[in-house]
């Protein structure tokens, strides 16, 4: 440390350290130690730390830094307002045990560690920044919090890390409108609901600094009230002075906090290393050790962590890949992840080099490639790279399609110089590409399939790593290639955002330089390799290889030809269902302000509390911690079936402006004009229990039970000459709950062909089959699916429209009837604890991570674990009868294309000329999707539909 005292010719750095803790904690998944100990913002933080101290361009280098927290206490301002952040929630459960351990980190890094008891850490930054300003040195303020914002001048300035962005006094001036003097006056009027300071009522930012420009200063504004031109703003101003001023004695921060360290005690000095380590060590935050030890020249040695860390030992004879009967073997011994070298990464810049890499590729059996292109729509995306790896650290880049920039008057782009001929490269690599015994392995394979297809090249056989993750680890954590690469290899990938840069001026890929895509792009491949060689494995010892081999993999061949083929639509359905939907909103609207007395704005859940609460008087108003009243889908169910007619026309307002927005508006701009068909695509890995996804746009989720939602199913049409065919199985989780928790009255039930609603209905509340009628029968529909997912009196009570005691009667009731189910629960419940997943009847494991937790996650967990091992069955049935139908309909010749899979339904096209013989198969086939070692004790039922459209289908 230097002994030279602080002086105008230092820079001064103050890390928000409290804003680093909160964007670190949300920022990652809930990370653990081995020993269960949380660390996933110990992690985030000193990962920014160690990065904002590397970073020597914006940011600046500092010749004395400290970082600031908050203390736990209670600070001045509370005194001044009781209320002060009263809104905010305490800090997540697994957070508080990471504060100290935060703090220590900071002092490893040699860093100041500065609090004070009754003051914020923005107050102590303050009063740091005005003693260094004063001696007319410079000052960054590491933070992006707006409240920080009225300490900028000439001196001092503050600096965003997320979005390497300086803030300025012309960037403060942006944001409020006002020069960073004036940032107080301005935030005294509009308040912070944040931080619960209230400000003045119904004054926003825009409006207080247009009033601060117009008369100079807060205390000018409320001197000259009396003579704005707005009522309501003027009296506003003239009632509500002092609450207006004590905003002020809130916001405006204390640059006169008695601290003991003085700023010569800040100047910049290298952590001792030993400690820091061994810090890094203690958290098992292995890269951030490795950085460490390469940024300071420290070598250590220590044994490979357990192979579920990511390091494993492989020999020579271990089976990697296969594909029916192709046994493929790893052609060396990796004792330990070799660090990823980027000078050994190659780039292919002409035919010779690529024909050794082919020769390579089949010398080895398997290969792991990824595409580049410029566009994430496979549908539209051109190829601008192709890159490959057979061994760890030995990868290679092909670049196909760079562009140099325009170059004449006509702005032509022309192509970068050192780059691969694409029609030749792809002619040297389809013959390996589709080689049936060469594997090739990627990461979301699908999307590369898609893209390749385009250029009439179908890979297979396949591996993919995100399925492979998906196969061991569903429902622990995400699945992306940069998540896996730094928990399973130790390595942070670079980062393809920061290549190609954010906002307007970012670049599409085949914009980057050959030489930065290189790298990028290289990596991927070698990383995808090192995946599938920690990762495939690990398929047989945890009992998984039927899942990836017979559910995940095979299937990614049946996506992706559904992809491509999309379903027709009909735009002038779409479009005249919207102009409906605009009347009936209007209409809807002009009774609810008809109704309410007054103008407001129905989509604002304040303003739309205050009128059902306070004006209208409606009962259970209750108000979180915001101080708004609650107006969510469950208020307004409650108030409904309390016969508050005003409820019930919200809810309607809701769901008819959600089906103009969310599809009949979407929907219109997703046709792809090409083919006249909407392209979505499906997530094989987005679901902890197996189920599908889709996205871009999302086709899972179009509601049926109401006529508005049954009518955008119209748009989906089959075109001349086919029609749509809705495959789908009855009641099949209801089915899967009889056979896993063996209740023989329900599984005799679905073998005699007996409604099964009907049934439960006649057992819960003794009325004979003869005697049934349509309500009693919708009651026991109710509970008999509400009972999977864990239903609630409170939920059960809201769906039916009935008293929470009348529905804690009928749950009870169930529970006695089929104390089965009871078992099963408790016993399901059992073995999540004792093992944190469960299973489905096909093997697949879904982890429950929080289950032995306490609070509302437990309850949650609870829920999840009763209801996974029956929903992920029946997600994986559908899968395999997916697999299955496309292979009988090759093996039959029948030209029936699936187009949709939406949770329990298939939809197909099928022409007019094939529909009998169509329907035999696939409802002979889906009737039987099980593997042979699953044999269900009842039987599997698919009804189907037929019809011009999917709504007229199903």
């Amino acid at each position: 440390m230097s002994n030279k005292p602080f002086c105008s010719e230092d820079h001064l750095h103050l890390v928000d350290g409290s804003g680093f803790i909160f964007r670190a904690y949300y920022a990652l998944p809930p990370f653990k130690r081995s020993d269960g100990l949380p660390i996933g913002a110990v992690s985030g933080f000193c990962n920014m730390i160690f990065k904002m101290l590397e970073n020597k361009g914006a940011i600046g280098s500092p010749t004395h830094l400290a970082v600031i927290f908050d203390n736990k206490k209670k600070t001045f301002r509370s005194e001044i307002f009781s209320d002060y952040k009263a809104n905010r929630s305490p800090a997540p459960d697994d957070l508080v045990p990471q504060f100290s351990l935060i703090r220590e980190a900071t002092k490893m890094f040699g860093l100041p560690c500065i609090e004070l008891e009754g003051y914020e850490a923005d107050d102590i930054i303050a009063t740091y920044a005005l003693q260094a300003s004063s001696a007319g040195a410079k000052v960054t303020i590491i933070s992006s919090d707006k409240d920080l914002m009225q300490l900028v001048d000439n001196n001092v300035s503050m600096f965003d890390t997320m979005k390497d962005r300086r803030i300025g006094v012309a960037e403060v001036e942006e944001k409020f409108g006002v020069t960073p003097d004036k940032v107080v006056d301005v935030q005294s009027l509009s308040g912070d609901s944040v931080d619960n300071i209230p400000g003045a009522t119904g004054i926003g930012i825009k409006t207080a600094a247009a009033l601060i420009k117009e008369y100079g200063s807060l205390e000018k504004v409320l001197e000259n009230a009396s003579s704005i031109k707005q009522p309501k703003r003027r009296d506003t101003l003239l009632n509500e002075v002092e609450q207006i001023m004590m905003s002020k004695r809130l916001v405006e921060l204390c640059s006169t906090v008695p601290l003991e360290m003085e700023l010569d005690d800040f100047a910049v000095s290298l952590p001792v290393i030993a400690n820091l380590l061994d810090f890094t060590r203690s958290m098992e935050l292995r890269t951030l050790t490795e950085r460490i030890q390469k940024r300071y020249g420290v070598s250590f040695t220590e044994k490979p962590v357990a192979a579920d860390n990511g390091l494993r030992e492989f020999n020579k004879t271990e089976a990697i890949g296969f594909k029916d009967n192709l046994v493929l073997s790893s052609p060396q011994t990796i004792t330990s992840q070799e660090d990823f070298v980027y000078e050994a990464y190659e780039t292919i810049d002409n035919m010779n080099v690529l024909n050794d890499w082919v020769d390579l590729i089949y010398e080895t059996g398997f290969c792991a490639f990824d595409t580049e292109t410029t566009s994430l729509d496979s549908m539209i995306a051109q190829l601008v790279g192709i890159s490959l790896c057979v061994l760890p650290g030995k990868a290679a880049y092909i670049p196909l399609a760079h562009l140099e920039g325009s170059t004449d008057l006509f702005q032509k782009e022309v192509l970068a110089k050192g780059q691969v001929d694409l029609e030749k490269c792809l002619e040297k690599l389809k013959p390996v590409l589709e080689d049936p015994f060469i594997l090739k392995i990627g990461q979301n394979i699908k999307y590369d399939k898609k893209v390749l297809l385009n250029y009439g090249i179908d890979i297979e056989p396949i591996d993919d790593t995100m399925l492979l993750s998906y196969a061991l680890n569903g429902g622990l954590h995400n699945h992306g290639l940069d998540f896996l690469s730094e928990k399973y290899l130790t390595h942070k990938p670079v980062s393809l955002k920061n290549l190609l840069g954010r906002g307007k001026s970012a670049k599409t890929f085949d914009e980057l330089t050959i030489d930065e895509a290189s790298i990028y792009a290289a990596e991927d491949a070698d990383i995808t390799l090192r995946l599938w060689q920690n990762f495939k494995p690990q398929l047989h010892q945890s009992e998984v290889t039927v899942v990836y081999e017979a559910l995940e993999r095979p299937l990614v061949s049946i996506l992706t030809k559904m992809e491509r083929i999309g379903v027709l639509i009909d735009s002038e359905h779409l479009k005249t269902m919207s102009s409906q939907f605009s009347k009936k909103i209007k209409k809807l609207e002009t009774k609810i302000m008809s109704l309410a007395g007054e103008q407001f704005n129905i989509a604002s859940p304040k303003q739309l509390g205050n009128i059902l609460f306070d004006k209208m008087g409606l009962p259970s108003g209750k108000k979180g911690k915001n101080g708004a009243f609650a107006t969510g889908a469950d208020v307004l169910e409650s108030l409904a079936s309390r016969g508050f007619s005003f409820a019930d026309l919200i809810l309607d307002w809701r769901q008819i402006s959600k089906l103009k927005s969310t599809y009949t508006d979407a929907l219109q701009d997703h046709v792809n004009p090409q083919t006249g068909r909407v392209h979505t695509s499906f997530n094989i890995s987005g679901t902890a229990t197996g189920r599908l996804s889709s996205t871009n746009p999302n086709l899972q989720n179009i509601p049926i039970r109401s006529e508005e939602g049954r009518r955008i199913r119209e748009a989906f049409i089959a075109p001349k000459g086919s029609k749509i065919v809705s495959f789908d199985y009855s009641q099949i989780e209801l089915r899967i709950l009889a056979h896993i928790a063996e209740i023989d009255s329900l599984k005799k039930a679905f073998k005699d062909g007996v409604d099964i609603h009907s049934r439960t209905a006649s057992e819960i509340f003794s009325v004979n089959l003869s005697e049934m009628t349509p309500d009693i029968r919708r009651k026991a529909k109710a509970i008999n699916f509400g009972v999977i997912y864990g239903i609630s009196a409170f939920g059960l009570a809201n769906n039916l429209r009935i008293s929470r005691e009348e529905a804690k009667l009928f749950i009870e009731t169930y529970f006695a009837r089929y104390p089965g189910i009871q078992l099963y629960m408790d016993n399901i419940i059992s073995y999540a604890k004792s093992n944190e997943y469960v299973k489905t009847l096909f093997g697949r494991r879904i982890h429950t991570p929080n289950i032995n937790t306490k609070g509302l996650s437990s309850g949650f967990a609870k829920r999840a674990a009763i209801n996974a091992p029956i929903q992920g069955t029946a997600a994986d049935i559908i899968r395999r009868s997916m697999v299955r139908v496309q292979q009988k309909l090759n093996a039959s010749k029948l030209s029936g294309k699936l187009l949709l899979q939406v949770h329990d339904e298939l939809l197909f096209e099928v022409k007019e000329e094939e529909l009998d013989d169509t329907v035999l198969l696939v409802t002979k086939v889906m009737e039987s999707s099980y593997i042979p070692a699953l044999k269900l004790d009842v039987p599997l039922v698919v009804e189907h539909g037929i019809g011009k459209n999917w709504a007229e289908a199903h």
